[in-house]
């Protein structure tokens, strides 16, 4: 297997010493140090790639974290403003919302 097909995080053995890709020519060892790994070289993997946290997911979970935020202020105005024999369906409707995004 060449360097190239592996993705970022992904362990693999090259010369009798274990690495993780962390670029597109360099790896790094598991005693420390960095290293430049060939475009010829043969690569030993040594299991399924490392979960690699993309900037989608970062911001997938920024934008789910502003939505939650979003709809707890305005859980709360509704909360003021509906009487309070109606604040048990609005609980209700509330934790239906919620349970819905999980």
């Amino acid at each position: 297997m060449k360097l190239q097909h592996l993705s970022m995080g992904a362990r693999f053995e090259y010369e009798g010493v274990v690495y993780v890709k962390t670029g597109p020519l360099t790896a790094s060892s598991d005693v420390g140090g960095q290293r430049i790994i060939p475009r010829y070289a043969n690569l030993k993997s040594l299991d399924e790639p490392a979960a690699e946290v993309s900037k989608t997911s970062i911001k997938g979970r920024l934008e789910a974290v502003r939505v939650r935020t979003a709809f707890e202020r305005f859980y709360e105005s509704c909360e003021r403003l509906v009487p309070e024999g109606s604040r048990d369906e609005l609980a209700e409707a509330r934790q239906q919302f919620i349970e819905s995004i999980k």
